[in-house]
């Protein structure tokens, strides 16, 4: 994808060149060897724009992207309206993109799109624009906002370009991008697992279980495309969220709890039949339906982690150690 993304940005440089007189293509490449001589200060004191833009292409062409980007944003005004207008904005943008500052790429690829929504280089720009949002996203544990921001950005570029060649870079990153918001969302339901009959912080009906539920349900529902592996996780941590609150449900709730346990199971065994945690979703379903078989009264053995204990066993260990 980089290769692909790398020859796409390289592709407005030949535009550029065909456009250039014959004496600005000759000042363009003798200057070359003018910026790598230290002479950047005297560029910036010139008074002639076409020689400061011009010096500005070299900068970037020799891998001065922060030079070519400040050289840019200089000359952002003063082209405004001329021909280069529109070449220097978008360059300035990509300038930025390689110097890594992606904030401010963001911004102008942005800013490049708005004022020519037909330009030269619109696809690339709303493509770029997504990417160095993309490429600003923080890890899981923090505030995702400019995640979603980036999703909402490539999608705005599939509608806006629909034949793009870009399309399944587009997909892919959006995907990238979901499976980070779901798995935000997966350390939250387990958050509320592990913290299992803890009250301080209990919500939905007063159970830590029934808000990872909640939010484990919610994350499968709004993440269609999400990754097989965290969906499988997910329905999983459901299924054990169902099956323990109906543990530590009164009795007159328990009955209709343990049955849900076994709906859910069901759902489970279905959508994965082949699935790592196809074990422990059994000896749940075999508890459930013991519970159920009781109408709602507790069996002698107890399920815990997918390991089953009987009382007595349970009772002779603490024995030994009593001995």
């Amino acid at each position: 994808m980089q290769l692909e993304m790398r020859n796409s940005r390289l592709l407005f440089l030949l535009p550029l060149a065909l456009r250039l007189s014959r004496g600005a293509l000759l000042a363009f490449v003798c200057m070359l060897p003018l910026v790598s001589c230290n002479e950047y200060t005297a560029v910036l004191k010139s008074n002639d724009y076409e020689y400061r833009y011009e010096a500005a292409k070299a900068l970037y062409a020799d891998g001065h992207y922060r030079q070519a980007a400040e050289l840019l944003g200089m000359l952002l005004a003063p082209l405004k309206g001329t021909s280069y207008g529109e070449e220097s904005l978008y360059m300035l943008a990509e300038s930025n993109m390689k110097a890594r500052d992606y904030e401010s790429a963001a911004m102008f690829f942005k800013k490049y799109y708005q004022a020519y929504p037909k330009g030269l280089y619109m696809e690339l720009s709303r493509f770029n624009s997504g990417y160095a949002l993309y490429k600003q996203t923080p890890d899981i544990r923090l505030d995702q906002t400019s995640t979603i921001e980036a999703i909402s950005e490539y999608q705005n570029f599939l509608d806006y370009c629909p034949g793009t060649s870009l399309k399944g870079q587009a997909h892919q990153i959006i995907y990238d991008m979901q499976d980070k918001l779901v798995r935000k969302e997966y350390l939250s339901a387990k958050l509320y697992f592990d913290l299992g009959t803890y009250m301080n912080n209990c919500i939905y009906g007063g159970s830590n279980y029934a808000a990872c539920i909640v939010t484990a349900q919610n994350a499968l529902k709004d993440y269609p495309y999400a990754s097989p592996q965290l969906r499988e996780d997910l329905s999983i941590l459901v299924l054990r969220a169902k099956y323990h609150l109906a543990r530590q449900s009164v009795e007159e709730k328990r009955l209709e709890r343990f049955r849900d346990a076994v709906d859910e199971y069901y759902a489970f065994e279905n959508d994965y039949p082949e699935s790592k945690y196809m074990k422990e979703a059994s000896s749940i379903y075999e508890y459930s339906e013991k519970v159920i078989a009781r109408n709602g009264g507790l069996p002698d053995e107890e399920y815990l982690d997918g390991k089953k204990k009987s009382k007595q066993q349970k009772q002779e260990k603490e024995n030994k150690k009593t001995e």
